[in-house]
């Protein structure tokens, strides 16, 4: 038997040592005291206050939060409109009466900004009978309108129901009135002139004679210059 339990059976070896025991945090805290110089409270404060700073500093230097607006999902306003509600607009159209020499009078639907040439081809043109030198083709259209294309010797066009042919007064005719055939009625069609200076005219007419030019309207009481410009075009001797 082994006198001393201690001693290595194995020749050469030394008395086996244990391994010290592990170090407590407060031998260690006061090691480091020794090693410093200073007492284990002060080290603990200064511990502290040295991860209470690096917490701070990590709190200052972390990022910025992203603002309200910006985490909050925007909703759309737009409406997107359905292929099957969407529908294309109406086309806009002139009603207008054609009467007079055309072929075919009546109502008839024209494109937006049409002349009376156009209104006069949708009645089928004009027949022989019709006074050519008395339509103004270039002439444009307004919806409601009456166009009424003279015929050879016809003084002016007839009086209708619902009042004077549409148009601002006369323009609504294919082509001037005659100064010299007109009556009272016709007369009053053309723009600025009332029952008033109408008598006026075919009084002028009865007491002088024929108009030979249209300048001579000035001759009549209550048409002046800027009047005259106004019926330069609408009439006719």
């Amino acid at each position: 038997m082994l006198d001393n339990p201690t001693t290595s059976p194995i020749a050469g070896d030394g008395p086996l040592r244990r391994p010290p025991p592990p170090r407590t945090w407060r031998e260690r805290l006061e090691g480091l005291a020794d090693a410093t110089g200073s007492s284990p409270g002060r080290i603990l404060v200064g511990a502290v206050l040295a991860a209470a700073g690096i917490a701070a500093a990590l709190w200052i230097m972390r990022p910025p939060a992203a603002p309200p607006e910006a985490s909050i999902p925007f909703a759309s306003t737009t409406v997107s409109a359905s292929p099957t509600s969407a529908t294309a607009p109406e086309p806009e159209v002139l009603v207008v009466h054609v009467a007079g020499a055309v072929a075919s009078p009546g109502i008839h639907r024209l494109p937006l900004g049409a002349r009376v040439a156009d209104a006069i081809a949708a009645a089928g043109g004009i027949t022989s009978a019709a006074d050519t030198t008395r339509i103004n083709l270039a002439a444009p259209v307004a919806d409601g309108e009456r166009v009424y294309v003279l015929a050879a010797g016809e003084a002016s066009p007839p009086l209708v129901a619902g009042g004077a042919s549409p148009g601002a007064g006369g323009s609504a005719t294919a082509g001037p009135v005659n100064l010299n055939t007109a009556d009272a009625a016709a007369l009053e069609e053309l723009p600025g002139v009332g029952p008033a200076t109408a008598a006026a005219i075919l009084e002028h007419r009865g007491k002088v004679g024929a108009f030979t030019s249209v300048e001579q309207l000035l001759d009549v009481p209550g048409i002046g210059e800027a009047k005259l410009e106004a019926l330069r075009d609408l009439v006719t001797v």
